[in-house]
C-alpha cells in the first residue's frame, strides 16, 4: 500500500481537489493524507489572535469571511445537491463549532482545536466527492490514532495498533482519507505535529503500515541541483539518501521538515517528492540508497551571522568551548557551522533575537567580532574523506568568492561555505557550472 500526502496548494480550491481525485482513483489501494486547503490554518490562526485578545466581534467577522470561500467552494465542487447539501452542512456545523469559542475563556487548548478544524473539513470534502464519483472510500479520523507521549514524540506503537484497528473496519475500500497535522495528546487532547506536519503524518503512518512508498505531493518539481531563482541550468535531481535530503532540507530546500521523513528512514521506506502541477514529471527519490562518488546538489542559508572568539586563554586549555556553548544554550540559540583554531573559534547562527546578549556574555572569555548579512552555501552528495579531490572540485568553484568559515568532516553528505551575502548568486553559479554543467 502507498501513502499519498497533498498540501494546502495541491487542495486550495475545486478544481484542485477534482485533480488530486484522478490522481488517487487509479485502481490500487492507498491512503491519502490531506492537509487543510492553503491559506486555512493561517486565517484559524488569525481567528485564534482575536480570541486571545477578547475581540469576539473581530474573530466572528473572519470566522463569516472564511465560511464563505468554503461555500463557494462548495457550491464548484459538486454535480449532485445531494453530496453538497450533505457537506454544506457538515462545514457549517464546524464552523458553528469554531463560533461557540467566541463566548467562553480561550487558551492555547482550545487554540489547537481550532487549528484542527482545517484538516477536518477538507478531508469532509474530499471524501464525499470521491463518494459522489462512486469511489470506494473511508475516512479514517486521525484523531482516532494519531498521538504523542508525554515527551510531546509520536507514540509508534499506540499509531500502529490503532491505524491497523481502522483500516481493519473497512477492508474492502480502495481509497482511505485521513487528516494530516492533527493528533492527541498522551493525556486526549487535541494537538498538532509541530514539526513537518502533514508530512510527518505521511511518514509515520507509512512506518506503521510498512508502506512501499510514501508520496509527498506539493506544487514544488522535487528538488533541484540548485536554486532556480539564482542559477541558470537547473534540474530536479533524481534521487537522494535520506542523509542528503536532510542537509538540503536544513540548507534551503523548503520542500520538508528534516525530522518529518526520520520515521520512514528508520523503516526503509522510499520516500518520494511529486509534483501536483506535472503529475507525469518523474520527482526525486528519497531512500536509504546512495549513489557513490556523486555531487547531488548545492543550496544555500540565508540571513547567517558568525561571531568569532578570539582569546589567548584557549591555547591548550580544557573547558575553553563548553563554556562558550553555554552561552548560546542558556540563549536557547542553535549553532549552524563551528570551526577552530588554537587560540579561537568561529560560529554561526540564523536565530539573533539574542544576539547582543550572547556578544556581551561571551567578551568575559575573549575578544568578539560579528559579522551580519552572511550566506552559507552547501555542496551535497558523496563527500566521504576517502573520496580523494571532491572536496578540490567544490574549492576551485569558489576561488574567486571570499570565503570567511569552511566546514567540512562534519558529516560524510556535504561541505559549506560562509560567504557575504552579495556573493550568493554568483557562488551558485560558479559551483554549478563546475560541478554539473562541465563539458
Amino acid at each position: 500500500m502507498k501513502i499519498l500526502k497533498f498540501g494546502g496548494t495541491s487542495v486550495g480550491s475545486a478544481q484542485r481537489m477534482r485533480e488530486v481525485a484522478k490522481l488517487i482513483t487509479d485502481g490500487e489501494r492507498k491512503i491519502v493524507v490531506l492537509s487543510a486547503m492553503s491559506g486555512t490554518t493561517n486565517t484559524l490562526v488569525e481567528i485564534s489572535d482575536y480570541l486571545y485578545k477578547k475581540n469576539p466581534d473581530g474573530a466572528n467577522e473572519v470566522i463569516n469571511r472564511l465560511e464563505a470561500q468554503y461555500r463557494k467552494h462548495l457550491d464548484e465542487l459538486y454535480a449532485t445537491d445531494a453530496y453538497k447539501r450533505l457537506t454544506q452542512e457538515a462545514v457549517k456545523a464546524q464552523f458553528d463549532f469554531i463560533r461557540s469559542y467566541t463566548k467562553d475563556l480561550f487558551t492555547l487548548f482550545e487554540e489547537k482545536v481550532i487549528l484542527a478544524q482545517g484538516e477536518l473539513m477538507a478531508t469532509c470534502m474530499m471524501t464525499n466527492y470521491l463518494l459522489e464519483q462512486g469511489v470506494k472510500v473511508e475516512l479514517l479520523p486521525a484523531l482516532e490514532f494519531m498521538r504523542t507521549d508525554k515527551n510531546g514524540e509520536p507514540d509508534p506503537v499506540y499509531i500502529k495498533e490503532k491505524l491497523e484497528a481502522q483500516l481493519e473496519l473497512h477492508p474492502d475500500a480502495e481509497i482511505y482519507i485521513t487528516q494530516g497535522y492533527i493528533c492527541r495528546n498522551a493525556y486526549g487532547e487535541i494537538d498538532n505535529l509541530q514539526r513537518g506536519g502533514s508530512d510527518y503524518t505521511a511518514s509515520l503512518i507509512g512506518a506503521a503500515v510498512k508502506s512501499e512508498e510514501i508520496q509527498i505531493w506539493t506544487d514544488i518539481d522535487g528538488m533541484h541541483n540548485n536554486d532556480p531563482r539564482f542559477v541558470t541550468h537547473t534540474e530536479p535531481v533524481p534521487h537522494l539518501q535520506f542523509e542528503e535530503a536532510a542537509e538540503l532540507a536544513y540548507f534551503g530546500a523548503k520542500i520538508l521538515h528534516p525530522t518529518c521523513i526520520q520515521p520512514a528512514k528508520y523503516a526503509n521506506i522510499p520516500v518520494r517528492l511529486l509534483n501536483t502541477m506535472d503529475p507525469s514529471a518523474p520527482g526525486t527519490l528519497i531512500s536509504n540508497d546512495l549513489e557513490p562518488d556523486t555531487i547531488k546538489a548545492v543550496a544555500a542559508k540565508d540571513n547567517i551571522t558568525a561571531i568569532r572568539i578570539k582569546s589567548g586563554r584557549m591555547l591548550l586549555a580544557y573547558g575553553f568551548l563548553r563554556k562558550v556553548f553555554e552561552i548560546f544554550e542558556s540563549y536557547q540559540t542553535s549553532i549552524d557551522m563551528i570551526c577552530t583554531s588554537e587560540v579561537g573559534v568561529s560560529v554561526t547562527i540564523d536565530r539573533v533575537t539574542h544576539l547582543n546578549e550572547i556578544v556581551d556574555d561571551l567578551k568575559k572569555y575573549g575578544t568578539v567580532t560579528v559579522d551580519r548579512e552572511m550566506c552559507i552555501v552547501c555542496v551535497v552528495g558523496d563527500l566521504k574523506w576517502s573520496n580523494v579531490g571532491f572536496e578540490a572540485h567544490a574549492l576551485d568553484a569558489m576561488r574567486d568568492i571570499p570565503v570567511r568559515m569552511i566546514s567540512f568532516g562534519g558529516s560524510n553528505y556535504n561541505i559549506s561555505f560562509l560567504i557575504k551575502k552579495e556573493d550568493k548568486q554568483r557562488a551558485l553559479q560558479s559551483l554549478s557550472d563546475h560541478l554539473f554543467n562541465r563539458k
